[in-house]
């Protein structure tokens, strides 16, 4: 039996018909009960498959509003304290197992009958508020495995660093560093559970690795068989890193933004002994007092000793001045909510960050330390870093995927290049929505490339979350091809869709990388395509190879080629 896929919580609603008068004192609506080793479970269900959309306190970003006020019912079954109609159990199961046209992606073959069941308990409870986390926390988490003079002092292995991807196996709680130019895992570390991103030292000795539940990790590549030198704990769910990048500060610093607590850590960038803690409370762009503003995206400036930092629930974007970290200068910049990823246009000056609940694109001037536009596009836009190219009719573009919306928006950024003078008049515009599917997570080209690559890793259709679409850059009308990564991998078909997500380019941009992400129990694999011909030229297989998801090419991330 199946069931119609569901666009939110608030179709949900609508489509139940119209709200009812508020309930009677007597009928309050009780949560379902729990006992405490349910609980347990679903917290840990919940931080690692929910809170990053719906947040550790429910109250909602990317996702929807998950509380309790929303999801539970009355004794009747019918109504909430606001006096709209509810979700209640049935729903929430089948919304949870089912996903929904907004981008949330089906747990039926990721969570059993049994857990579809206590989430939809769980999400009708009030939430726990975690404790804190304090400098003294931070400082008492940090190892230092290899201090910096036990270190090599030149590279002691032939690995070829500039081709190197830093690979998130997703599920284990590992990276994977694979050598790009014979496609043999290296190195398989320990890391946190889920790393969301790999960065690189501006010297592109170091890779930092943060995952979902707030650890820290540094890997030195230098070493024989490259390894992680230190650790540490910024919080208990954590999404981003970056370094110091500005001439003379090169390695010097790093700086690790927190979900929970919302806080962010700036610490020494060869060791991670934690320099400084700072938070991130305080008021909406709105007006309003929000007691969760996490810290998502943090990329380091090329033109000032800064970090740009956004504050998604508060749609504050900071720009942070590290010359001097005693005696901190942050700079507040009020855009959209909810912030969350983005990427440098290719004059590497202005930071181009998606509010994805305002359904726009926020454009910072790092030189002026101004807001330099907000472009209004289509819904939910989930660019990751975004990709930049010239277009043959509107010059030099920006490009962001959506999760709600069948397009791929350009939008048009300025450049100081004479040749580009004539599109000045396009500049923050969107100058052409390509067509492609909802359900888009990253779209990524290279300089040297003639092709545009976006995956649709949460769309409700199988075969187009298997797939990846490629456009010739000479034509964006429509795309050159689907590739259907699942089928191109050789891998036995399997219950679980095998979502086709992250194209990634080698160093020289001759090869795009893609991870093919199947269920716990399913082999998961890297298809790798000739850029040039759109062929598979290799599959990355390896048992110890579970639920690669982010690739990150060294010399690429390194200097933020995109």
């Amino acid at each position: 039996m199946t069931f119609p896929r569901l666009s939110s919580i608030a179709a949900v609603v609508m489509l139940t018909g119209l709200a009812v008068p508020a309930m009677a004192q007597d009928n309050k609506p009780e949560a379902p009960a729990m006992t405490a080793a349910e609980k347990e479970t679903a917290k840990k269900i919940y931080f690692e498959r929910c809170a990053g959309c719906h947040g550790v306190l429910r109250k909602g970003a990317t996702g929807k509003n998950l509380e309790p006020h929303w999801t539970k019912t009355d004794k009747d079954g019918k109504k909430t304290e606001g006096g709209t109609l509810a979700l209640g159990q049935s729903r929430l199961e089948k919304i949870i197992g089912y996903g929904t046209d907004g981008g949330m992606v089906n747990f039926d073959d990721i969570l059993t009958k049994e857990e579809l069941t206590l989430m939809a308990k769980y999400i009708q409870n009030t939430p726990d508020v975690p404790p804190e986390y304090s400098f003294k926390d931070t400082m008492d988490s940090w190892k230092l495995m290899v201090p910096v003079d036990k270190r090599p002092t030149k590279q002691m292995n032939k690995l070829n660093l500039k081709n190197v991807f830093s690979v998130t196996l997703r599920d284990t709680g590992e990276v994977a560093l694979i050598d790009g130019d014979t496609k043999e895992i290296v190195s398989i570390v320990k890391t946190g559970y889920a790393v969301h991103i790999s960065r690189l030292s501006a010297s592109g000795r170091y890779v930092y690795v943060i995952g979902r539940d707030g650890r820290l990790s540094l890997i030195d590549l230098w070493m024989e068989k490259p390894s992680v030198v230190a650790e540490l704990k910024i919080g208990f769910d954590a999404r981003s890193v970056d370094t110091s990048k500005f001439k003379g500060f090169e390695d010097k610093y790093a700086i690790a933004g927190s979900y929970w607590p919302p806080q962010y850590v700036i610490m020494d960038g060869d060791t991670l002994k934690p320099r400084k803690v700072v938070g991130t409370r305080g008021m909406t762009v709105d007006g309003e007092y929000h007691p969760e503003p996490r810290v998502a995206s943090i990329v380091a400036s090329f033109i000032k000793p800064e970090w740009v930092v956004n504050i998604k629930e508060t749609g504050q974007i900071l720009l942070v001045d590290y010359s001097d970290i005693e005696n901190l200068k942050t700079t507040t910049i009020a855009s959209a909510k909810f912030l969350h990823d983005g990427g440098w246009d290719a004059s590497k000056r202005y930071f181009l960050v998606a509010a994805n609940a305002s359904n726009k694109i926020a454009a910072v001037d790092t030189k002026t330390g101004k807001l330099a536009a907000l472009v209004d596009t289509a819904k939910i836009p989930h660019p990751g870093r975004g990709a930049n190219f010239v277009h043959p009719k509107f010059g030099p573009v920006w490009a962001t995927g959506h999760l709600g919306a069948d397009v791929v928006t350009l939008i048009s950024t300025p450049s100081e290049d004479p040749k580009h003078k004539q599109f000045k008049q396009y500049n923050w515009k969107v100058v052409q929505e390509m067509k492609h599917v909802p359900g888009n997570l990253f779209v990524k080209t290279h300089p040297k490339s003639k092709h545009f690559w976006a995956d649709a890793p949460q769309n409700p259709d199988k075969d187009l979350a298997e797939s990846v679409a490629v456009w010739d850059m000479a034509d964006l009308s429509k795309p050159k091809a689907i590739l259907n990564v699942a089928k191109d991998s050789g891998l036995p078909e399997t219950k679980a869709v095998k979502r086709a997500v992250h194209p990634e380019y080698s160093a020289d941009g001759k090869e795009v990388w893609i991870s093919l992400w199947g269920g716990k129990t399913d082999q998961s694999a890297i298809v790798v395509y000739d850029d040039a011909t759109l062929k598979v030229k290799k599959v990355i297989t390896d048992p110890k190879m579970i639920t690669p998801t982010g690739k990150f090419n060294v010399y690429n991330t390194q200097h933020d080629i995109y």
